[in-house]
Parts: structure tokens; C-alpha cells; sequence
């Protein structure tokens, strides 16, 4: 549960009130549901197939780690999305942002991605990265641009060959990049 009121940013939006806070590890269960239920709304969009899996107590911790863990909850205080990420080459990378089905398009991706990047920019980054579904517009709508192959840093290479070994695949996914 998230507090209704107390550390964190609130996001006003007509109906939409939200509070993102820094997540903690009392989260992680919460975190993961929201993962597997958005896994099913990519299956449906055909971006992604396989068996769903949610992240590990290990890669959240890792976000966590960096302090680059938000959640966003909703006026009843149940956590409807999350945004994680960590620093690579001095950028933020985003390693997973879900949003749970019933709160999509109504801002919580946006207000979650905005946070993170803001927090990357109090910290002097250089921008973000992240892998994606190159099919999908939303983060082109937030600033980010594809990196053609000769563009691509062998970490994001990486990443996207395990992604490849996990199902996801190869033809729809792309690295982008935000520079600040």
C-alpha cells in the first residue's frame, strides 16, 4: 500500500490523482503482479509471447540500489505502476516500467518516466536508454530516438541479445536513447 499522503510527488489530472513515491522492498510482490498483468497487454499487442515473468528480487533490489526505484499509486493507495532503472555509462537506464492494465493511458507512465528522468537530471546524467518495442510510440513521444545498429554501445547490444534468448522478439525490439 501506498501512503495516502506523505513523501513523495503528486500528480493532479482531473480524475486521475497519483502519488509517486520511492519504492522499497515491501513493493517487490506488488511491483511483480503489475509486471505479469502488463505482460498481457503487450501479449495482446503481439509485442511480446512466451511464458510471463516478472522481474527478480535482485534486479528490483539492483534498482533500488541506485535509487532509481518509483512507484506510483492511486488515490486508494493501491501501487498501480512503477518505473525502474540504474546508471550505466552515466546514463540512466530504464530496466522496466509497467503500468497495471485497469491505469493505463491515463498518465502514470508519463508522470513515472518524467520522475525518473528528472531524478537522472538532478544527478547530472547525460540522458537514458532503454529497450523497447519498436512498434510502440510512447517513448518517441517522450523525446527518445531509436540508435541504428552502428550507434549501439555493447551494453544495449547485450541487452538486447537477452532479451532474444528470453522469447522477446529480435525484429520488434529497438534501443532508444534521451539525451539531456
Amino acid at each position: 500500500m501506498c501512503p495516502r499522503f506523505g513523501a513523495g510527488i503528486f500528480v493532479l489530472g482531473g480524475s486521475n490523482e497519483m502519488l509517486i513515491r520511492p519504492a522499497t522492498t515491501a513493493d517487490f510482490d506488488a511491483l511483480r503482479a503489475i509486471e505479469l498483468a502488463a505482460f498481457e497487454t503487450l501479449r495482446a499487442a503481439d509485442a511480446v509471447s512466451g511464458v510471463p515473468s516478472a522481474s527478480s528480487d535482485r534486479q528490483l533490489q539492483r534498482y533500488l540500489d541506485h535509487g532509481l526505484l518509483e512507484v506510483a499509486c492511486n488515490h486508494s493507495g493501491d501501487a498501480i505502476g512503477f518505473c525502474g532503472g540504474y546508471i550505466a555509462e552515466h546514463l540512466l537506464h530504464i530496466g522496466e516500467m509497467d503500468v497495471h492494465p485497469n491505469s493505463q493511458r491515463q498518465g502514470v507512465g508519463r508522470a513515472l518516466l518524467t520522475a525518473s528522468l528528472d531524478k537522472a537530471r538532478a544527478q547530472k546524467l547525460d540522458g537514458a536508454t532503454l529497450t523497447t518495442d519498436r512498434f510502440a510510440p510512447f517513448y518517441a513521444i517522450m523525446g527518445f530516438r531509436p540508435l541504428a545498429d552502428d550507434e549501439l554501445p555493447a551494453r544495449l547490444r547485450e541487452l538486447l541479445a537477452e532479451e532474444a534468448k528470453i522469447g522477446l522478439d529480435p525484429a520488434r525490439r529497438v534501443a532508444m536513447m534521451l539525451r539531456f
